[in-house]
């Protein structure tokens, strides 16, 4: 693969991966994972201030990994990809196995 290309795919991996990279987004992606909401069912959901919803669903929405569409005074937001979360769902599998292997070392060690 040309290294331009494969540093341009690498960029935007990463840029992905910055949209996961906190706790209350991935929370919101989940929320949303079976029908979409709006900001103050989601903040209701989550129990999250509705300013501090905001900016996260922004953030997502930059991302692509939220959509929003206007019904009436209603905005609601869905997955843009709903591929997200079994992505986020194979990670929990990794970090799991992880805490398995350091959960047996653990054990050995004791």
């Amino acid at each position: 693969m040309d290294k331009q290309l494969l540093k341009e795919i690498n960029q935007m991996h990463a840029q992905v991966c910055s949209g996961l990279a906190d706790p209350k987004r991935i929370a919101i992606l989940y929320a949303l994972a079976d029908n979409p909401q709006t900001v103050t069912q989601l903040a209701a959901t989550l129990e999250m201030p509705q300013p501090t919803l905001s900016r996260h669903l922004k953030i997502l929405r930059d991302h692509g990994m939220v959509a929003a569409e206007r019904d009436g005074a209603n905005v609601y937001y869905a997955l843009g990809d709903k591929r997200i979360i079994r992505a986020l769902d194979l990670l929990r599998e990794v970090m799991a196995d992880h805490l398995n292997k350091r959960s047996a070392l653990v054990d050995a060690m004791a």
